[in-house]
């Protein structure tokens, strides 16, 4: 193996995790921009949610439509903006503890709606069951 074949790499580049970038301040300044425009876009779909609400020129049945749909809006600029998931090759383990972390969620919350309603369609009605005190 001869001398120039050999690759020198910087101690600090050996140390970072896998996808960060070495701390210079062209990246520190593109990091804050990035969660500047994810403020502004948070704090405007904020508003935009108050606004619907208390409007008038959105149909009444509409605004639950609305309100979910600026809900998943604001969720995916927290996700993209502030949690950094993105499709790159290196978050792989980030999509995959967010996934697992809502499937947890899904199965506690269906799961005890699922137990309330069966409890509902199983007991008694309530007159029924203050007959039976007498």
């Amino acid at each position: 193996m001869s001398r120039d074949s050999v690759q020198r790499v910087s101690p600090t580049a050996r140390d970072s995790g896998p996808g960060l970038e070495l701390a210079t301040p062209e990246n520190e300044g593109r990091g804050l921009q990035s969660y500047f425009v994810g403020l502004i876009l948070a704090v405007g779909l904020t508003a935009a949610s108050f606004w619907t609400v208390r409007t008038h020129l959105i149909y009444g049945p509409g605004v639950p439509v609305a309100l979910i749909a600026l809900a998943v809006a604001q969720m995916g600029i927290h996700l993209v903006f502030f949690l950094h998931i993105t499709t790159g090759p290196d978050n792989t383990n980030n999509v995959l503890a967010l996934a697992f972390g809502v499937l947890i969620v899904s199965l506690v919350v269906f799961g005890s709606l699922w137990i309330m309603a069966n409890l509902n369609h199983n007991m008694m009605p309530m007159s029924v069951l203050m007959e039976m005190q007498r």
